[in-house]
C-alpha cells in the first residue's frame, strides 16, 4: 500500500494574507504536516487562504484540520478562506456541510481580491 505524499508551500505578501498552497493528498497520513502548516505563526499574516489547486484527495481527516483551523482563525478574529478547491473536495466539503462555514472562491486571485475588500 502506498502511503499518501503532501508538501504545503506558503507565503506572506506584503498584504498581510497568508497563502498555503498544499500539493498532493489530505489524509490520516499527511494531516500533520497541513496541522503544522496552519498553526505555524507570522507576525503579519492576518488572514489565511489555502490554494487547493495541487491537492489530488481530501478525506475525512482533512475536514478535522479545516475545522480546527477555522475555530481558531475565528478565536484569534482572523478567517480563514480556500480557493480553487477541486470538485471532489468541494463535494466533500458540502456533505458535511462545510461550505456553508468557509467561503470558497473560484480562483486564488479572487480570495485575495475579497480579503483586500474586507
Amino acid at each position: 500500500m502506498n502511503q499518501a505524499h503532501l508538501t504545503v508551500s506558503q507565503r506572506t505578501p506584503a498584504d498581510g494574507v497568508r497563502v498555503l498552497a498544499p500539493a498532493g493528498e489530505i489524509d490520516h497520513t499527511t494531516t500533520a504536516i497541513l496541522r503544522q502548516a496552519l498553526e505555524s505563526k507570522d507576525g503579519r499574516a492576518r488572514h489565511t487562504v489555502i490554494d487547493f489547486h495541487d491537492v489530488t484527495f481530501m478525506d475525512s481527516s482533512g475536514i478535522n484540520i479545516l475545522v480546527a483551523a477555522n475555530n481558531a482563525a475565528q478565536a484569534r478574529g482572523s478567517r480563514l478562506s480556500l480557493a480553487h478547491t477541486p470538485q471532489p473536495v468541494r463535494d466533500l466539503l458540502h456533505i458535511v456541510g462545510l461550505d456553508d462555514v468557509l467561503v470558497l472562491y473560484p480562483t486564488l486571485h479572487e480570495a485575495l481580491e475579497a480579503q483586500h475588500a474586507a
